[in-house]
């Protein structure tokens, strides 16, 4: 990135232009809002706008380096009443020190000349704090748009993931296959084992209800998706039985959060992409480690499988990018298919 790209990410746009005629405008605009007094004639004008000229160019591009500091220090759209505080702080101390030199060195100058069309110190700093006032507004009005744009942008990205999700969601729950293997599996209980038939159909009932329950929630308690988990692992192992071994870790951390339906789009995945029988069960694993969560079944590819959506593992990876600056890790190994989420908490819900 090109030092013009990266000031242009700090302050909203690119201030080229903006410089380049802005300050020579204020510099002639100065003496005839300030200094009318001692302007007789049209060379003591220039005199005087010259001498504004150096002493907007260094305020100026010191206010603006000030600004880039703070962007850097507080990035945050929210941060902005720090940035303002800060700047005005800094930009004030800043201000008087160059006003202060600028007119010394100004009556140095001038002693030869004519002393009195050197700007009064302290019209200098009112001149100086009004300019610092609008400089200000205006980089930071920018900035803060600029990041309240992007800031928007993201949350549509978000929402159109959040809605991707719950139609995934729903359609592995509700395609012709799901219903033709869970009324298949029901049709097989109801005559051998009625009791069992009906908890299948309790079990049945709570998915479906998770699924349209999460449908609103961004992220919710990882303890509330392992409950989820248990009735879809039921449904899982009436049609799998003992070739489908699911191991869920204990030490659970009670603070964790995850987005919805993660889980059962990371075992429909598995179960999607490999072998299940007897002579290679497939087994899958969900433990915390370091603080993530971690997703890890057996690899044993199909030779042939069914197309893939293409929501998936991608839709998982990009609504965790909008929640957190951590990334979803996908390891494939020639044992395992391991997926690494991202730490959330609770408090992250609010």
């Amino acid at each position: 990135m090109t030092n013009s790209q990266k000031d242009c990410t700090l302050l909203g746009f690119d201030d080229r232009l903006f410089r380049l005629i802005g300050i020579p405008v204020v510099a002639m605009v100065i003496p005839l809002l300030f200094f009318r007094g001692i302007v007789r004639d049209m060379p003591s004008y220039w005199q005087i706008a010259g001498f504004g000229l150096i002493h907007t160019a260094a305020t100026w591009q010191g206010v603006r380096a000030i600004f880039k500091a703070l962007s850097r220090r507080f990035p945050d759209w929210k941060d902005w009443k720090k940035r303002m505080r800060w700047l005005v702080v800094l930009s004030v101390a800043y201000t008087g020190v160059v006003c202060t030199l600028i007119t010394k060195v100004g009556l140095l100058f001038s002693v030869q000349r004519d002393a009195t069309l050197v700007p009064d110190t302290l019209a200098g700093f009112g001149a100086s704090y009004m300019m610092l006032l609008a400089l200000g507004s205006i980089y930071e009005s920018i900035r803060f748009f600029q990041l309240w744009k992007t800031t928007a942008v993201e949350k549509e990205q978000l929402e159109r993931a959040h809605i991707a999700s719950q139609l995934e969601g729903l359609r592995n729950q509700v395609n012709p296959h799901f219903l033709f293997n869970s009324l298949n599996t029901l049709t097989y209980l109801i005559p051998e084992a009625p009791d069992k038939a009906v908890r299948f159909v309790q079990q049945l009932s709570k998915v479906y209800r998770y699924v349209l329950e999460s449908r609103d929630d961004r992220v919710i308690p990882l303890q509330t998706e392992l409950e989820f988990l248990q009735s879809y692992i039921f449904l899982l192992r009436e049609r799998f039985g003992e070739n489908l071994q699911v191991d869920i870790g204990k030490k659970m951390d009670e603070n964790a959060a995850i987005v919805p339906l993660t889980l059962q789009m990371l075992f429909e995945n598995a179960i999607k992409h490999n072998v299940i029988s007897t002579q290679k069960p497939l087994k899958v694993e969900v433990f915390m480690e370091n603080g993530h969560l971690i997703v890890r079944n057996t690899l044993q590819k199909k030779n042939q499988v069914m197309d893939s959506t293409g929501v998936g593992l991608q839709n998982i990876r990009d609504r965790y990018r909008m929640l957190t600056d951590q990334s979803v890790e996908v390891i494939a190994s020639q044992q395992y298919f391991t997926v690494i989420l991202p730490e959330i908490t609770v408090a992250a819900m609010a």
